[in-house]
């Protein structure tokens, strides 16, 4: 019995020991099973990641092959229509090149005036592409200039008369109230800018016309382009002014152009302060308005006058050097001045226009940039060291992008002008810096017979002590109040504002000076 008890002994305890190595293998097995499973389950997330991964690179790479075909089509057009912007007014210049060669009998004038057109067309086009490469890095630079507002909107409205007239079309002009005589602004910038909306207006109009509607108050100006053309969906009237960009419209589509032209003049008029914005109806036209700040000059610039008619100049003969390695630039300098009575030196040459200036002790200088062997800047550097700040140093250049205005007491010259050069622009830059009062063919004798003083009662001498005090002061608007209010104030003053109202709206403060001197 004892036996039997101690082997149920053992055998219970092997029982037990083998049952613990069991559970033991058991517990083990399933720890291992799990384990497995969330490997398997990690691995799986693992590849599903990549899996993920790779269709978004494949949708990314798909996107990107769509973007790059887009850019690689436009890049197309671009150049097509860039190509044929370029030849066509190319084409003119070379056209009546040749026929001035052969000696045909085509007006002289005629022949001028297309060549300079066509030039004028391919000078913009080029502009453009090199504003929005200077707007996309930020490098696009802003001068302020007095600008005589009237004049520039009468040269640009006539610069598409012939094109309207050409089309059957009327191109009306209307200003509403006064006008100032000048203004202060980026005169290129703005040019531009009403030469873009012009353009557009004569471009996509087929019957009726265009009317350019200037109003001016408060310093600043509304300059409103409206046109009878198809007009444009509501869906476009934004994306116009995107770089590349016209309307959908099939017969605007097939008009020539690379889609510039808006979306550089928004653009400039931000960069001016103002802002350009349109309405339109489809079938009706289309009308933009551009809001701009023109601020006035307290005084008219002295020497300013209608270029066109310059005859010479008072005063003392003056010198001009002309630095410049192109014989073209040098010959139209040549042919502008010497007829006014300057004289005129040229010099191809940094090193040859140093010498030449010590030889003729020029009052001005118009200096190239770039030139073979040296640089103009340095040029300029070596002249202001030898003649001081007597001489002055204009540089002119067709690397718009080293514009610097001068008289910043960092650099040595005193103003800058762009290539090519407009001739107004050059004779208005020499007047400035020289200091002079051109004579003009057409100018009318002033009667020596001084007019009788004018005799108004006591009630209007404290608008006249107004009148004198704001003219001192150079306060436009003051002087306008004024005259308004003297003349409903006091019904004898009206002859007196009939006169000094011409010289307000000229800005001419002097005469206004003397009118109120002669009054009794």
């Amino acid at each position: 019995m004892a036996m039997a008890r101690i082997l149920g002994t053992i055998c219970l305890g092997l029982a037990l020991a083998v049952a613990a190595t069991f559970a033991r293998l058991f517990l083990k097995a399933r720890d291992g099973h799990r384990a497995a499973e969330e490997a398997s389950r990690a691995q799986t997330e693992r590849l599903c990641a990549e899996i993920a991964a790779h269709q978004e690179t494949e949708a990314a790479l798909a996107k990107a092959k769509e973007t790059a075909e887009a850019a690689n089509a436009a890049k197309t057009r671009y150049l097509v229509a860039v190509s044929h912007e370029i030849r066509s007014p190319l084409n003119a210049i070379y056209g009546y090149a040749q026929l001035l060669e052969r000696g045909d009998s085509i007006p002289p004038r005629e022949a001028g005036g297309v060549i300079r057109r066509s030039a004028e067309h391919l000078t913009n086009l080029v502009e453009g592409l090199l504003d929005i490469s200077r707007v996309e890095s930020g490098v696009l630079q802003v001068r302020q200039e007095l600008v005589r507002l009237p004049a520039l909107l009468d040269q640009v409205v006539e610069m598409f008369r012939v094109q309207a007239s050409a089309k059957g079309l009327s191109l009306d002009y209307v200003v509403e109230g006064r006008l100032p005589a000048y203004v202060r602004t980026d005169e290129k910038r703005l040019r531009q800018i009403l030469i873009n909306l012009l353009s557009n207006a004569i471009k996509y109009t087929d019957k009726g016309g265009a009317t350019l509607t200037v109003r001016y108050r408060s310093q600043s100006a509304a300059i409103e382009v409206r046109d009878t053309g198809p007009g444009i969906p509501a869906e476009d009237l934004e994306r116009i002014f995107e770089p590349f960009e016209r309307g959908r419209e099939p017969d605007t589509v097939m008009q020539p152009g690379i889609g510039l032209g808006l979306a550089i003049t928004r653009v400039l008029a931000r960069i001016l302060g103002g802002e350009v914005t349109v309405t339109s109806e489809v079938g009706k036209g289309s009308s933009f308005l551009l809001r701009l700040l023109l601020p006035e000059p307290i005084e008219a610039p002295a020497g300013a006058a209608a270029y066109r008619r310059v005859t010479g100049y008072e005063g003392p003969q003056k010198t001009i050097l002309v630095i410049d390695d192109s014989p073209a630039q040098t010959t139209v300098v040549n042919h502008l001045l010497r007829p006014l009575g300057f004289s005129v030196f040229e010099a191809s040459g940094g090193a040859a226009g140093l010498a030449l200036a010590e030889h003729c002790s020029p009052d001005l200088v118009l200096l190239d940039i770039q030139m073979p062997g040296t640089s103009g800047w340095d040029i300029a550097d070596q002249l202001r060291a030898r003649f001081g700040a007597g001489l002055r140093i204009v540089m002119v250049s067709a690397n718009a992008h080293e514009f610097h205005a001068g008289r910043d007491g960092r650099r040595a010259h005193d103003a800058f002008l762009t290539k090519p050069v407009d001739l107004d622009a050059l004779l208005d830059m020499i007047a400035r810096q020289l200091g002079l009062n051109w004579i003009v063919e057409d100018a009318e004798p002033v009667a020596a017979t001084p007019s009788p003083p004018m005799a108004l009662p006591e009630s209007a001498a404290p608008y006249l002590d107004a009148l004198r005090r704001f003219m001192k002061l150079g306060h436009v608007r003051g002087i306008e109040t004024t005259l308004v209010t003297l003349e409903r104030d006091v019904p004898e003053s009206a002859d007196l504002v009939a006169r000094l109202r011409p010289q307000l709206e000229a800005f001419d403060l002097r005469g206004l000076a003397r009118t109120l001197d002669d009054v009794g």
